[in-house]
């Protein structure tokens, strides 16, 4: 996914990573805790809080903080957290999904509008921009587990719908109800993943220009900072120029 991959970089440029990391562990710890209070604290019997400690282990989250977080949901002090999701466009109209888990809707609803608001963009109705992107399973390996036409393989095997390699990594695409069977399948072939999660993959996307990649990070990075948004996913691209430049 052009945005997500890109967006990273620019993190990684900005220098936010002790802060991004905190918000991270903080993210998925939340995560875990949701899944295992709604179905079983053992992740071999949970595909869903199998993912999310796979995910956690492959961000270098300590074990001792996964443990905490399934223990927390078992505790039953664990917060009640309701899973919604905003729509709307940013700058020079980017389609953006908001996901978030909140104790609290209106306060999440209110600090998301207003921050859409604050940056340029505007707020929309649940499925306004929706079905710009495609709800996905997305795996990632390091472009050393192996050639292209080796990946490209394992991941058919597999059952996976697409592959996208670079010097960097592999990107594994697959429907997103079969990421528990896929990543399972590939981690007996090709070793453990460097992430694995559902991501909104858009079907197209919108170039930007310096000026509008400036105006969009700023709306990205004021939305992240919210402790109540769990991801955050724009259809925007940019070109090599524009990203020597940030």
């Amino acid at each position: 996914m052009a945005g997500h991959s890109k967006w990273a970089n620019i993190q990684h440029r900005k220098g936010r990573q002790d802060k991004l990391r905190a918000k991270i562990f903080s993210r998925l710890s939340k995560e875990i805790t949701v899944a295992a209070k709604m179905g079983d604290p053992d992740p071999d019997k949970n595909p869903r809080l199998r993912l999310a400690v796979k995910e956690a282990r492959s961000n270098s989250m300590p074990k001792d903080n996964i443990e905490r977080a399934i223990a927390k949901a078992m505790g039953g002090d664990a917060e009640n957290y309701d899973e919604i999701r905003y729509e709307g466009y940013g700058p020079n109209g980017v389609a953006i999904i908001v996901e978030t888990m909140t104790d609290n809707r209106n306060r999440t609803a209110s600090n998301v509008r207003s921050t859409f608001g604050k940056h340029g963009g505007n707020l929309g109705e649940t499925g306004s921009v929706g079905f710009m992107f495609d709800r996905m399973g997305q795996i990632v390996y390091p472009a050393s587990a192996g050639s292209e036409d080796d990946v490209m393989m394992a991941a058919i095997e597999a059952g996976a719908e697409d592959v996208e390699s670079d010097e960097e990594s592999h990107v594994i695409w697959c429907a997103d109800t079969d990421l528990n069977a896929v990543s399972t399948a590939l981690e007996e072939a090709l070793g453990e993943a460097e992430s694995t999660k559902l991501v909104w993959r858009p079907q197209t996307t919108t170039e930007l220009d310096l000026e509008g990649m400036s105006a969009l990070m700023k709306l990205i990075e004021a939305l992240e900072d919210d402790d109540d948004v769990q991801t955050v996913t724009a259809n925007f691209e940019a070109s090599d120029a524009v990203m020597a430049q940030l």
